[in-house]
């Protein structure tokens, strides 16, 4: 459990990270889309890297959760072949893993969006 514990505080961190990120890039697109401000490169780059670091650190959290739960697997058989515990008893499906990865999906979309400008969190009457 305490490594699903971390993967959440991960995920949490992460969120803000992609969302706060997405948000400085979508207010400062729009300022420019409506000619209040003249360059805002900056301030999207600051955004997209906001993002950029929130899918690193997913990234390395889902890697550092799956290479823990796999030494925890072999801690359990090392054990069960010692006889130190009795039965096999599967580990349950890691609900916090699948909505890690889901996170990334959908940060990994966001990126391409913001980088490409096209996708699903694009603005259709702008382009």
């Amino acid at each position: 459990m305490s490594a699903d514990r971390t993967l959440m505080s991960v995920i949490r961190t992460a969120l803000s990270l992609i969302s706060f990120g997405f948000t400085i890039f979508q207010v400062f697109q729009k300022l420019r889309d409506a000619g209040a401000m003249a360059h805002a490169a900056a301030p999207r780059n600051f955004g997209v890297t906001l993002v950029l670091l929130g899918i690193l650190m997913l990234v390395i959290g889902i890697i550092y959760h799956v290479q823990f739960m796999i030494g925890l697997r072999r801690e359990r058989n090392d054990m069960r072949e010692a006889g130190l515990i009795h039965g096999d008893s599967g580990y349950p499906v890691s609900f916090t893993l699948i909505t890690a990865v889901v996170l990334l999906v959908i940060g990994l979309i966001a990126i391409f969006s913001m980088v490409f400008n096209i996708g699903p969190f694009t603005d259709a009457a702008a382009a």
